[in-house]
């Protein structure tokens, strides 16, 4: 059986950690790329246990796992998606905990942004990029904040959409589409003029959730790795990406 997700980083350690029941194999929603790849090396450095990161969007994800995807670990970029795996029998409801919590941002390789709202409204632009919202939560709080400015309607015939937030990234920065919703991860050190950080009334807070997967329950390094996303180490590095994290 084929799994599309794209194993974007692997990380060496040393003999000690070798073993397969050391790697920890994780699948990570696509807005949380940077973080979670920093996370992983810190725990390989103080754990001696590899971590191997999938990166997708959260539906296929799921979807992946429902499938018997060789995942430990998910951590979607909803609450939502872990609840389905629960329900459905692949994953562990007392491991469940929310690891972060994400924040929208328009962004523009080419356009002001400082008018904020007052770009979408004038639409000067032939192309807008959103993640596809049935499967990636980052679109579908895209599309609840054009609905929320009363925009929706007018901006859907220049949707350009990406099958999950890195996706929909790239078609900003390559310009692509003049414009775009992604994550505020990924557009740390951008110019302010080239970013607008959405106001959070007008979508409905993204808690990522984190969750053990059954095959994993008697897993150590498994459960290594999610007490160490709760850690003061790892809450400071989740943070300075631009993600609030609960208490």
């Amino acid at each position: 059986m084929r799994f599309t997700a794209v194993l974007l980083a692997v990380f060496a350690c040393g003999v000690s950690c070798t073993s397969r029941e050391d790697a920890v194999n994780v699948a990570v929603a696509a807005n949380f790329i940077e973080p979670a790849k920093e996370v992983a090396e810190l725990f390989q450095q103080t754990n001696r246990r590899r971590v191997l990161p999938s990166f997708g969007s959260t539906g296929q994800l799921l979807t992946q796992i429902t499938q018997d995807a060789p995942f430990d670990i998910f951590l979607a970029a909803d609450q939502e998606s872990p609840q389905k795996a629960i329900a459905a029998g692949f994953a562990e409801q007392d491991s469940l905990f929310t690891y972060a919590v994400g924040r929208v941002v328009l962004f523009s390789g080419s356009l002001d942004l400082s008018a904020g709202a007052e770009v979408l409204r004038n639409g000067k632009f032939e192309k807008i990029a959103i993640a596809n919202p049935s499967i990636a939560p980052y679109g579908a709080a895209a599309v609840q904040v054009m609905k929320s400015l009363g925009l929706y309607e007018q901006l859907n015939p220049k949707f350009v959409q990406g099958n999950d937030i890195a996706q929909t990234f790239q078609f900003v920065e390559t310009g692509n589409a003049e414009i775009g919703f992604v994550a505020l991860s990924q557009v740390l050190g951008k110019g302010p003029k080239s970013i607008w950080i959405v106001p959070e009334n007008l979508y409905s807070p993204i808690r990522q959730d984190a969750v053990l997967l059954k095959k994993a329950a008697s897993k150590e390094a498994a459960r290594a790795f999610l007490a160490f996303l709760k850690s003061p180490s790892a809450i400071k590095i989740i943070e300075k990406y631009g993600y609030q994290t609960v208490p």
